[in-house]
This record gives structure tokens, C-alpha cells and sequence, in this order.
């Protein structure tokens, strides 16, 4: 939406509209969102609003913006950047973050390790395939059938499978009388 289209809409959201900013403004800036899209997401609370129920006025407006700035401080919590989970990210930074943890590196190698032997045992094609999938280089689709000589659209439920059946493989090894948190 422009902002020549947001002054020009009538009826009770343009007298709210210099209110929505100011209280947005205000807000998001406390929670470290940001400010239009608190805006945003309170016009679409506005338009899915029922309009038997009684018309938008200021008090409203404060508590939606409220509202809203909660729920993006929930969403903000949950969500993980998308450069956050590479190599590392599972106990690899020492206390503080100030460099590698020796036993976070050890651990995580060894399951790897443990992981690249499963992936090994697998039957049929499986084997080559997850390799290819766990190469750090980020292959594509194409690149993957092309080295293996399996049509791309066969990749995703041949994927499936070969995923499923470690799975399996990798259940079956955990020992079975071992329960969590249980300390006998």
C-alpha cells in the first residue's frame, strides 16, 4: 500500500490512522520490531474485525497495537535467523561465544561420524543419494540427479524413503529399555 492510498481511505481507520503511527511508533520501538509492521498487522485485525461488534476508537487502537507488539515479541522469540544454524550451532561455541568448545567439536564430529556410517548401511541407492544431500556444497536437484542418474522428479520420494528407512535404522540401534529424564 502506498501512503497516497492509506490517506485517502475513508470511513473511521483514516481519523485512527495518525493515532495507529504514533502508538506503533511508540511501542515497537520498545520491543525492537518494527513500527510498520505492527501497523500492518493492526489494519488486518481492524478488517477482520466483526461488523456487528462496536466501532474502532482509540481505546481499541492502543490495545491492538499492544497486542500485536506481544505477538511479534512471541514470534521474534521463536524465530532463529537464517545464517544461525550452520556449522556450530549445536554447542560448538564455547562459554560466552568467544570460540570453539573442544568437547562441543568432538561431539558433534562424532555424530557425523555416526551418521555418515548409517547412511552407509542403507540398501539400494539410498546411500549415494543422502551422501550427495549431507555434501556441504548445497547441490540441487538437477546436480544430484545428474551424478547419480535418477530422474529429478523421482529424487523427492526416493529422499523420502531412503530418510525413513534410517530412521528406522537409526531407532532400532537406540537402546530400547533406555527411557528419558529416568534415572533406575
Amino acid at each position: 500500500m502506498t501512503q497516497e492510498c492509506d490517506d485517502d481511505e475513508p470511513g473511521p481507520a483514516a481519523a485512527l490512522r495518525p493515532l495507529l503511527r504514533a502508538e506503533a511508533a511508540a511501542e515497537a520501538y520498545a520491543a525492537g520490531v518494527e513500527a510498520a509492521d505492527v501497523e500492518q498487522g493492526v489494519l488486518l485485525r481492524l478488517l477482520e474485525r466483526d461488523r456487528a461488534a462496536a466501532p474502532a476508537d482509540a481505546g481499541w487502537v492502543r490495545a491492538a497495537v499492544r497486542a500485536e507488539v506481544r505477538a511479534a515479541r512471541r514470534r521474534a522469540g521463536r524465530e532463529v535467523p537464517y545464517g544461525a544454524a550452520g556449522p556450530g550451532a549445536y554447542g560448538a561455541e564455547g562459554a560466552g561465544g568467544y570460540g570453539p568448545d573442544p568437547a562441543g567439536a568432538v561431539v558433534a564430529a562424532e555424530h557425523r561420524r555416526a551418521l555418515r556410517a548409517a547412511v552407509r548401511r542403507l540398501p539400494g541407492r539410498c546411500p549415494g543419494l543422502l551422501a550427495a544431500l549431507l555434501d556441504g556444497g548445497d547441490p540441487t536437484y538437477r546436480d544430484i540427479s545428474g551424478e547419480l542418474a535418477i530422474s529429478q522428479g523421482s529424487l523427492g520420494p526416493v529422499r523420502s524413503h531412503c530418510l525413513t528407512a534410517l530412521r528406522r535404522m537409526l531407532t532400532a540401534e537406540v537402546a530400547p529399555g533406555e527411557v528419558r529424564g529416568n534415572t533406575r
